[in-house]
């Protein structure tokens, strides 16, 4: 998923390139907007797979710290 918003990302900040250089300034920076817009969530992504992992990896520490006071 993260891919698809980097493409994304890549696709608008071209077109809003394309706009610019055609003196379209209000779609330039609608275009432009949307592309942050995307890579944003592209980091999200990231940052959410980052968190499930590490919590994932917490709660197998804790499980087997549990188990051998037991």
């Amino acid at each position: 998923m993260e891919r698809l918003w980097i493409i994304v990302a890549g696709i608008l900040v071209i077109a809003a390139a394309v706009f610019l250089w055609r003196n379209n300034l209000s779609a330039a920076f609608v275009t432009a907007t949307l592309g942050l817009v995307a890579w944003f969530l592209s980091y999200r992504v990231q940052l959410r797979a980052k968190i499930a992992a590490t919590e994932h990896g917490s709660t197998e520490e804790h499980n087997d710290e549990d188990s051998d006071e037991g």
